[in-house]
């Protein structure tokens, strides 16, 4: 069985390499790929497999947009960090799905339940999951389940300050000042959190206006806010936010 994996994380691309080895050595990974762009290129050039382990969320955005853009007819088992509302949209459109960490009890299941299938998902599908996963998305969330070691909790959104990208990775910080390491975007956190309780200041921040004290004017039209949590750089509104950014301070967005 040739698989492809694709997934932005290295160390869980390889992880899950490993473990399908474990399972059946015969598997041969002929593939990884970390971002939507790679992947629809590759595809494009004709590569083929009888698997595809796919991570929902890659660097460049969702992996939904690989199978808009090409036509992959090869079963497909997604992973993803838990989430309730990727959960539900795999349960409206019953599509296979592996939660992170990945156990290798479940990793064999889903193998073997595609071993007995003699047909596959299609783009239809996985457009309607796309579809699915979007809209039940654009319903804010009230909590978001983070992970500290092999454990998981759940962080209520009246405990977050503020999200921060830094080193590549997205961070959850709280009014307690602890920081966690969350599975989205800037981007994607955008249509997730309630528009009136959280603001994109600029390219790195999405801060919430509990935990704003004071903001003060800088120089070439842009503020700046008081946060011990967050960097110079990271605190100034950018200059084209300004305006938005005033209004939804005054509770006009």
């Amino acid at each position: 069985m040739k698989a492809i994996i694709i997934e932005d994380e290295k160390l869980s691309a390889d992880y899950l390499e490993n473990m399908l080895k474990r399972i059946d050595p015969a598997i041969e990974i002929i593939a990884k790929f970390d971002s939507v762009k790679e992947s629809i290129e590759e595809f494009q050039k004709g590569i083929q497999a009888d698997i595809l382990f796919v991570d929902i969320h890659l660097a460049d955005g969702l992996s939904f947009d690989i199978f808009t853009k090409v036509q992959i007819d090869i079963p497909v088992i997604f992973t993803t960090a838990y989430d309730d509302y990727a959960i539900k949209a795999f349960k409206l459109n019953s599509i296979d799905y592996l939660l992170k960490p990945i156990g290798i009890d479940e990793l064999k299941q889903s193998i073997e339940k595609f071993k007995k299938l003699n047909s596959f998902q299609n783009n239809f599908q996985i457009e309607e999951l796309s579809k699915s996963y979007i809209q039940i998305n654009k319903q804010p969330k009230n909590r978001f389940m983070v992970k500290i070691g092999d454990t998981l909790i759940s962080i209520k959104i009246e405990e977050i300050n503020l999200f921060v990208a830094e080193d590549g990775v997205v961070l959850l910080v709280t009014n307690l000042n602890k920081r966690y390491t969350i599975d989205y975007t800037l981007d994607q956190l955008e249509n997730m959190v309630e528009t009136s309780s959280f603001f994109r200041i600029n390219r790195k921040v999405i801060i919430g206006i509990s935990s704003i004290e004071k903001v003060g004017t800088y120089f070439n039209s842009r503020l700046k806010i008081n946060s011990n949590q967050l960097d110079d750089d990271s605190s100034i509104v950018s200059r084209d936010r300004v305006n938005d950014f005033k209004k939804w301070m005054d509770g006009n967005q």
